[in-house]
């Protein structure tokens, strides 16, 4: 860890800068108030933001049943954001975890180790990706879209499965990507970085005069990565005296396309993502330059979206899906390969209505085919003929339906209650019914108390049940997580311009899926685990009329096994970030300063990480020259030194993380 003396001039230059800003808020505060002097009320909040993730339907942040995050394209591009994970990682709650071959999401002090992100949704423009192996998405290069061709993201932070089903546990996340009419033109951009790192995108889209709308989109991502990576674990002559060399490269490449025509929508994705792998994770050998897992997913979706001269509104989509993951994990005699590979086709119906001018219902139902799902683990010198040969194989087609209801009830004026429930029924296992209800109460038109009730689910996935290999035999019987969630939200707007948020939660999760040993041998995934949760977070947020917006957020989470009141791993008590964007010239010279603390956190094997403050900044210019934009990016400022806890995969307790890195990058429009 650093010094004392290093943390003490790293706070002092970051009191410093945001020092520096206050007179340009001080202006900022000025323009405000001369504006707004004699504004009604009406004026006053119009500019409340609007969510559509939380109910399935525009609705105002403060009618939304639910915590909610915004993060637009232009805060992206300010603070100069490289992967998805580093656009969570700066919201209330979340944080990011890294193994040096995925990146992790934790929420609200929940992020076990090598943990897949099974416990989030990811929609893509509405579209659920979530894979149908380990019910899961990246959010590292390989995460499906490029950051820059992001309009917004969407945020809905609770249970969710009363709308969305499996994996909607902690909250929904929906990524709104560009149409045609937002390009408008060609774009293409291109960026370097440190460890030789490249990546080039282009994108173009058009709205034509008849009503056709287009858009398409490509990236290409190379990293060298690290020349040399340090482990002690290692620190052997035998094993390079611990240092893993030219084994941290990354590839990935997107591509993605987008066609609209009256009440029609077509979307159609690929992406596929590389990484070797330095820290010879699961027992193989080090610095062998070949361990490297490949993540490959494709999908395209036709959608119908109609609203009818009653203010009927119907959608429909359907969808076909793909999914493959390659990993290649070398033994001292062999090199073990595990390939998945699932296919799914998935159908969507869902209509929402007001009826007696207080009542908006929505209700819906999905069917997913999951027609192929295969897994297997061999080793490449063993003879056999085919992968599905191998005798560490599972090849099984499932299937999965739902249907749901919601009524949006205005009681009052000021009083709304949001009511929904919706029925599973998985092949593998049976049904399961989760309620939503949410009492929203407005006492005046700046203050709202949102009183919230849910339970979410999550299916076992493939992986859990029927992956066989690296000592893991499959599992029978495996019951749904189960999530049960308390939450009081007081929001309360001083300004149009200035919110405040206090969230207070109270969670119940039982039938926790862990790697259990079996008798010091084998390893099986079982329900083991019932956990208790508690939290708090406290949020500041302002936007002022001459460019200058900031947050602060504080968050506490306290999560404990029931049976042994022990902290989970990787569960930080205490985070706090502060984002900034200042206007330096004009409107043309932006700054964009981050800073997150994250407090010490247990690893699985009974070690400890300690707390860290890390700092990024970035420099973004625009119209010096017409559709021309320039961004400069320093990450981690100080060059802190902190570590991420290492899974059950690893010999290592720790993984040591970044330290200071920078990235420029040019945007032109043609």
């Amino acid at each position: 860890m650093k010094t004392f003396k290093a943390n003490y001039v790293h706070y002092s230059i970051c009191c410093l800068l945001i020092l520096s800003l206050m007179d340009r808020v001080a202006a900022g505060e000025e323009i405000y108030e001369s504006k707004n002097l004699y504004s009604s009320d009406d004026d006053l909040f119009k500019d409340i933001p609007s969510v559509y993730s939380a109910s399935k339907y525009e609705q105002k942040v403060t009618k939304a049943p639910a915590s909610i995050s915004i993060v637009t394209g232009d805060e992206i591009k300010k603070y100069g954001y490289r992967n998805f994970g580093s656009i969570l990682s700066s919201l209330k709650g979340f944080f990011n975890t890294n193994d040096r071959n995925y990146n992790y999401v934790g929420v609200r002090g929940f992020g076990l180790p090598g943990d897949y992100n099974s416990r989030l949704l990811l929609l893509i423009d509405g579209h659920r990706y979530n894979d149908n192996i380990y019910d899961s998405f990246n959010v590292d290069e390989g995460f499906p879209v490029d950051v820059d061709i992001i309009e917004r993201v969407e945020v809905v932070r609770g249970p969710s499965s009363s709308l969305y089903g499996t994996s909607a546990v902690f909250g929904v996340i929906n990524v709104i990507t560009k149409r045609g009419r937002d390009q408008n033109g060609f774009n293409l951009k291109t960026s370097y970085g440190t460890n030789d790192t490249y990546k080039t995108s282009f994108s173009a889209g058009n709205r034509f005069s008849n009503g056709l709308e287009a858009f398409v989109t490509g990236t290409y991502y190379d990293s060298s990565g690290y020349n040399r990576l340090f482990y002690k674990e290692f620190d052997a002559p035998d094993t390079n005296n611990g240092f893993a060399e030219k084994s941290d490269e990354e590839l990935a490449r997107k591509l993605m396309a987008k066609l609209a025509f009256g009440d029609f929508s077509f979307q159609g994705l690929f992406v596929n993502r590389r990484k070797d792998v330095p820290t010879a994770s699961f027992g193989t050998v080090f610095n062998s330059q070949m361990e490297n897992t490949t993540d490959q997913a494709v999908f395209s979706e036709l959608k119908y979206d109609h609203t009818f001269d009653n203010q009927l509104n119907l959608q429909s989509r359907i969808s076909y899906n793909n999914f493959r993951y390659t990993g290649n994990y070398p033994t001292a005699t062999d090199i073990n390969k595990e390939i998945s590979y699932g296919q799914w086709w998935r159908a969507e119906l869902e209509a929402t209505k007001v009826l007696w001018e207080n009542h908006r219902i929505t209700l819906g139902g999905q069917y997913q085919k999951n027609f192929h799902q295969f897994q297997t683990s061999f080793d490449i010198n063993t003879p056999v003929s085919s992968p599905v040969d191998s005798p560490f194989s599972s090849l099984v087609d499932t299937y999965q339906w739902a249907m749901f209801i919601q009524d949006e009830f205005s009681i009052t004026n000021s009083l709304t209650l949001n009511a929904g429930v919706r029925y599973d029924y998985f092949s593998i296992f049976g049904s399961t019914v989760n309620p939503r209800l949410g009492l929203i109460y407005s006492p005046f038109q700046n203050s709202t108390v949102k009183l919230l009730y849910g339970t979410a689910f999550r299916a076992p996935n493939q992986f859990e049940l029927n992956f066989i290999g690296a000592g893991i035999i499959a599992s029978s019987g495996l019951k749904p997580e189960k999530l049960e969630t308390v939450e009081l939200i007081l929001e309360h707007y001083f300004t149009s311009q200035i919110r405040a948020e206090l969230n207070l939660f109270h969670t119940d999760i039982s039938n926790i899926i862990f790697l259990t040993t079996l008798n010091n041998e084998d390893l099986q995934h079982q329900n083991v685990g019932n956990i208790d949760s508690n939290g708090l977070e406290i949020q500041l947020e302002q936007l002022f009329d001459n460019g200058f917006q900031g947050r602060v957020s504080y968050s506490w989470q306290e999560n404990r096994d029931k049976a042994s009141r022990q902290r989970l791993s990787n569960s930080p008590e205490h985070m706090v970030k502060l984002n900034l964007i200042a206007p330096l010239w004009a409107e043309k010279v932006f700054a964009g300063y981050e800073l997150q603390y994250m407090s010490g956190r247990k690893t699985p094997n009974g070690g400890h990480v300690g707390d860290y403050v890390i700092s990024n900044l970035t420099v973004f210019t625009q119209n010096w020259i017409k559709g021309v934009e320039l961004s400069a990016g320093v990450y981690n400022l100080f060059d802190e030194q902190y570590f991420d806890p290492a899974s059950d995969a690893h010999r290592q307790n720790a993984i040591e993380q970044d330290g200071i890195t920078f990235r420029i990058k040019t945007s032109i429009d043609y």
